[in-house]
């Protein structure tokens, strides 16, 4: 019986869901308020939150981000009473495993559940523990020195910037990092700053105190604080407001935090880890970022590489997401057709270690016996290989740009199948064989409205 933990501040509502999941055989905590949720998630051993949009003494978005930062395996719904495209996306990228509006449907709900759980299944407990203790290191000249690097720096207290394109696996390197410092045994807190809303930043890295601002009628802890003695691992730093950058500037000099709306400091000792996928120098020219935020946050520069640099490396990790996602999914594929295998080393992999890892994923789940072949992969992945081959593009200096035509291509499919179904998200979802999940993420990176 899996354990809910309901936050929602509608009674009558609150009863109604917790009646019907109770029914279905769960069991179901329901609290009224963010205080109340969090410190109940922090001392129950729950396997899912379902989560209130807007809630007496917070916002959901709030409360998402740090429920992320203590446990981030643990999947969270959140729930509202509007529909709003831009927060179902700032709910995904702050860590939600799905945004559900309300008037709530029953079968959609307890999908939800199925689909949610289904993944934090311990269904091969021997496999998922391999599969958390290791990861590919790889035996190309660039995977080598990355590794060494990271062997390098993690005994020391520097701070570490991660610099590499979306999906190379940043957030691994700096938990790698944690793992092989003296903070090992000290939490390891990640907060995407690409996700934080400009108006919470503060109070979710610094903390508040009860009154500091309107809806805070209770004290906070702040990420600086979950993370004191171990490691804050600050993804996308770049799109801190210049207002946080100050704060976190002093924080790393003087080794103190103020929560919003206190007199008093905070003593903390954290080690920072920062990742960015862009040129944090090039903002620092166009004043976007403070300089000297950017050398205290520069002690030691790693650039994690892209997949197709590592082409060494690529049928290491085929193998290892194959049998990753046979032990997720009960599936007993053994091998890869020498199709596959082929366009898989022509293929440019533009959203790098994720996007293979998603592609093999996939794949696994569609194919039922033991090889699996070519329909097993995403259309648009053919499709853009295809158009490869057939326009005689190429990657040589005054060739064409592959990733620039599949984002387009990309592109141009999601709008029209948007429009197709009038811009039915769940529809479009299911008609371009993604999650909603995945295409709110797209959507928001192509700028479609």
């Amino acid at each position: 019986m899996a354990d809910i933990l309901l936050i929602e501040d509608d009674r009558t509502f609150s009863r109604i869901v917790e009646g019907f999941l109770t029914k279905h055989n769960f069991s179901v905590t329901a609290e009224q308020n963010g205080k109340d949720g969090i410190s109940t998630f922090r001392r129950k051993n729950v396997d899912l939150v379902l989560l209130d949009y807007r809630l007496p003494d917070t916002q959901g978005l709030e409360l998402l981000v740090e429920m992320k930062g203590f446990r981030p395996e643990i999947p969270v719904i959140l729930m509202t009473s509007f529909s709003d495209l831009r927060t179902a996306v700032k709910a995904i990228k702050a860590g939600a495993f799905e945004y559900i509006t309300k008037p709530i449907n029953p079968d959609e709900l307890l999908l939800l559940l199925k689909q949610a759980l289904s993944r934090t299944k311990d269904s091969s407990p021997v496999l998922k523990e391999q599969a958390a203790s290791k990861f590919v290191e790889g035996s190309a000249a660039v995977s080598k020195k990355l590794h060494d690097f990271i062997r390098v720096v993690a005994p020391t207290d520097m701070t570490v910037m991660l610099e590499g394109e979306s999906g190379t696996g940043k957030e691994y390197v700096a938990n790698k990092i944690h793992k092989l410092s003296n903070r090992s045994t000290m939490p390891f807190v990640a907060v995407d700053c690409g996700a934080l809303p400009k108006d919470l930043a503060s109070s979710i890295l610094f903390g508040h105190v009860k009154g500091a601002f309107t809806g805070a009628i209770a004290n906070k802890t702040g990420q600086f604080e979950a993370a004191d003695g171990g490691t804050l691992f600050l993804d996308e730093v770049g799109n801190l407001s210049y207002e946080v950058q100050v704060k976190l500037l002093r924080a790393i000099q003087e080794r103190v935090v103020q929560p919003l709306g206190s007199n008093k400091e905070i003593k903390i000792d954290v080690r920072i880890i920062t990742a960015t996928n862009e040129n944090l120098m090039e903002n620092v020219k166009q004043g976007e970022f403070r300089e000297d935020l950017y050398h205290r946050l520069n002690e030691f520069k790693i650039h994690v590489p892209a997949l197709r640099t590592r082409g060494e490396d690529l049928q290491e990790f085929i193998e290892f997401f194959r049998t990753e996602a046979n032990a997720e999914l009960n599936r007993k594929t053994l091998r890869f057709d020498d199709e596959v295998l082929t366009l898989f080393k022509q293929y440019d992999w533009p959203g790098n270690l994720r996007e293979l890892k998603n592609t093999i994923r996939r794949a696994v789940l569609l194919t039922p016996g033991e090889t699996i072949g070519i329909a097993a992969l995403p259309e648009e992945m053919i499709q853009s290989m295809h158009n490869h081959v057939s326009t005689g593009l190429n990657t040589e200096p005054g060739g064409y740009d592959l990733k620039l035509l599949q984002e387009k291509q990309e592109r141009e499919l999601i709008i029209k199948t948007l429009q197709d179904v009038r811009f039915n998200k769940s529809k479009a979802a299911r008609l371009l064989n993604i999650d909603r999940k995945t295409l709110y993420m797209k959507i928001e990176k192509y700028g479609i409205e």
